[in-house]
């Protein structure tokens, strides 16, 4: 074979195949439907169920605290709101300065808690 085309058609035709055979065996034919009952994949199925049945459990209840959550939250904060408009409402009736009610300044000079010398 001198044919430089006729090695070229040869060498795509041996990897064609190669690759043919490659998806052959990848596929496992002759492996049977019965073969499929690994004890291991059965539990590990079951284990899936399991989790997923525990998954939808939680989220449930997390939705139903974060209901109540949500209730008490818009308790407090129309609480918290009455509470600023009273402090608003006391803040405007209320003069700002009062002399009699607030003592003075006093500066108090106290000695050091740590004396050092050096000798």
């Amino acid at each position: 074979m001198t044919s430089h085309t006729g090695r070229l058609y040869a060498l795509a035709g041996s990897l064609f195949a190669f690759f043919v055979l490659w998806a052959v065996v990848a596929g496992h034919p002759w492996v049977s439907a019965g073969a499929t009952h690994d004890p291991r994949l059965i539990a590990l199925a079951q284990r899936e169920r399991r989790l997923r049945a525990d998954a939808a459990a939680v989220q449930r209840i997390v939705d139903r605290r974060y209901a109540a959550y949500k209730v008490v939250l818009a308790k407090r904060r129309s609480e918290i709101a009455a509470a600023q408009a009273a402090r608003a409402s006391a803040a405007t009736a209320v003069p700002v300065y009062q002399a009699s009610s607030s003592p003075g300044v006093r500066v108090v000079t106290l000695p050091p808690l740590v004396i050092t010398k050096t000798s």
